[in-house]
């Protein structure tokens, strides 16, 4: 697997696009290298950027560009809501595919030592790149912000762990940077009916991690209580895994509760949303909506839609498309600016191939091109829609049931079916582009050149690999597409009566889609050389389809078909 990571380096300028754009065009100057997204912010005086691709690559990118922003930004000149200290402020590096977070974590090593040495900026490694447990937490890096680093610099406890430790020239200019190595982190603001700073603040002492200092007596006015080494005491917020301040923002004319969640997984995005409308009603509040800064993984968006899909009792077992339009209505994600989630979900955009794929096509396109001169789509890939279209008509069954009227009891029950459905509908969709890459594959080994023994051995064992691939593919949909059948089946026997024919349709389709793939099957079998795993495959193919058509008269007989 290709190792890729992410990199999301915030600069301090987010009114002067064309500083952005500059240092944007180093980042995209270096090959290979993705540019995922651009969020500037006017009040905050700050923007984000997103990107993507191999480690190296992706730490020469940021390296230019906090070459770039030192000498385009000026801190001591600047000005903004968000906390700061530099002109590239903070620099993380968030492992996503093929790559461990130890990996990832000398990556973001090598990188601070290279800006501390080379650019002369001061670097704090913070988060999983902290060589000591006070330094992980941003909040700790960056305290006293820009205009705390004269002092901060000299101070022995605060040395920065790459760069100069003295306030210079160059640093009065360029401030100190974070540079570490961190799991992905949702940069998420929530929207409040209020212009009040110090109420918003209280609603995100009362939700992050750290909490609120404890006080003695009155909670805002008594005496702050410390521990024996004299170190301020808190009373942690709700909240594991948040961190959180609340401000004003001028663009917008509100206040807004603003959040970083660095473990979605301990706390989720709607339920850091929730506990706020909670937190603000009872301040006298009213949380209006909230908005996301940069990206945002699909589970997130998933989760959300989900939770509240099951807060109204309706199933969940829908498109992924129309659960992220009730996360994005629940949550008020388009209350200040329009949410498109096909630049702000990071799978969709990191899918570059996605428009390359025949179940992007329209079913007119994918028809038309599976008629044309070429031999792809085939079979094998028309069998895999085929089922596709089969437990989709199971699982719309699923989800009519589960929104009867005089059906509410049974709702959940509904649900679970339409999400059976839709984890087959979407590893079948998936087999339809695989079945001709699989066919592909066996074209390009054949093409291999064959003047030498060498040669000849590797364009061998790449037809052999090639061919059981292609045989493994239609298989799979066979398997796939006979369980699937448990859909239609119990839609059948306990679904909507009114829709049973759509039952009964999806078993058809099944059958049909399993009577095809075993065609592919078969026919790739005979190109392969190991007889042994034919005869087994072809054995366990045949009962598949004596078990699908025993399925199919079953699922007819319930509904009188």
């Amino acid at each position: 697997m290709k190792q890729i990571i992410e990199c999301v380096p915030n600069f301090s300028e987010g009114n002067n696009m064309e500083i952005i754009k500059q240092i944007c065009h180093e980042i995209e100057s270096v090959d290979n290298i993705k540019l995922l997204n651009i969020d500037p912010g006017k009040a905050t005086n700050r923007t984000v950027v997103t990107f993507v691709g191999p480690p190296s690559q992706v730490c020469e990118a940021a390296f230019k560009a906090i070459k770039k922003a030192a000498q385009l930004i000026d801190m001591s000149k600047h000005k903004g809501e968000h906390p700061r200290f530099g002109a590239c402020d903070v620099c993380p590096l968030v492992p996503i595919a093929g790559i461990t977070m130890d990996e990832v974590v000398e990556y973001s090593k090598h990188l601070a030592q290279r800006v501390g040495d080379e650019l002369g900026i001061p670097v704090y490694c913070y988060e999983n790149s902290a060589r000591e447990e006070k330094r992980r937490n941003l909040a700790n890096c960056r305290s006293g912000e820009y205009e705390g680093l004269p002092k901060k610099l000299i101070n022995p406890d605060w040395k920065p762990d790459y760069g100069p430790s003295e306030f210079n020239s160059n640093v009065e200019k360029s401030g100190a940077v974070a540079i570490g190595a961190r799991n992905f982190l949702i940069a998420y603001n929530i929207n409040l009916n209020t212009t009040s700073t110090r109420r918003a603040n209280a609603i995100a002492f009362d939700i992050r991690e750290k909490g609120r200092v404890k006080r003695e007596g009155n909670k805002l006015t008594g005496k702050k209580i410390t521990n024996k080494k004299g170190e301020i005491i808190f009373e942690p917020g709700l909240l594991k895994c948040v961190k959180g301040i609340g401000w004003y923002i001028e663009e917008y004319g509100i206040a807004q509760l603003s959040f970083n969640l660095t473990d979605i997984n301990i706390s989720s995005m709607h339920q850091v949303f929730e506990t706020a409308c909670k937190r603000a009603e009872a301040r006298g509040l009213r949380v209006t909506g909230s908005e996301l800064v940069g990206l945002v993984p699909l589970k997130a968006m998933l989760d959300a839609g989900k939770y509240f899909l099951n807060k109204q009792q309706r199933s969940t077992g829908i498109s992924d498309n129309e659960i992220i339009k009730i996360a994005i209505k629940s949550l008020g994600l388009d209350e200040l600016t329009p949410f498109d989630p096909q630049k702000r979900i990071i799978e969709y955009i990191i899918d570059e191939n996605s428009s390359n794929k025949l179940i992007s096509l329209s079913l007119q396109q994918f028809s038309e091109k599976t008629a044309s001169e070429s031999v792809t789509p085939g079979g094998g890939s028309v069998s895999a829609y085929l089922a596709t279209l089969g437990v989709a008509l199971g699982t719309m069954v699923a989800n009519l049931s589960a929104h009867k009227r005089g059906w509410d009891d049974k709702w959940k029950d509904f649900s679970d079916w339409a999400d059976k459905g839709k984890a087959y509908h979407n590893q079948l969709l998936q087999l339809v582009d695989e079945d001709t890459q699989a066919y592909n594959a066996i074209m390009i080994a054949f093409g291999l050149q064959k003047n030498t023994d060498n040669e000849i051995a590797v364009r061998k064992k790449a037809i052999d690999d090639a061919t059981k691939k292609a045989i493994e593919i239609p298989f799979k949909t066979m398997q796939l597409s006979f369980r699937s059948m448990e859909v239609m089946e119990a839609m059948a026997k306990i679904g909507n009566p009114n829709s049973s024919s759509d039952a009964g349709v999806g078993a058809i389709a099944a059958c049909a889609a399993v009577r095809g793939a075993f065609l592919n099957v078969k026919i790739n079998t005979k190109n392969f050389h190991n007889q042994e795993y034919v005869n087994t495959v072809l054995t366990k193919g045949a009962q598949i389809v004596a078990d699908t058509l025993k399925k199919e008269k079953e699922i007819l007989k319930i509904i009188n078909l």
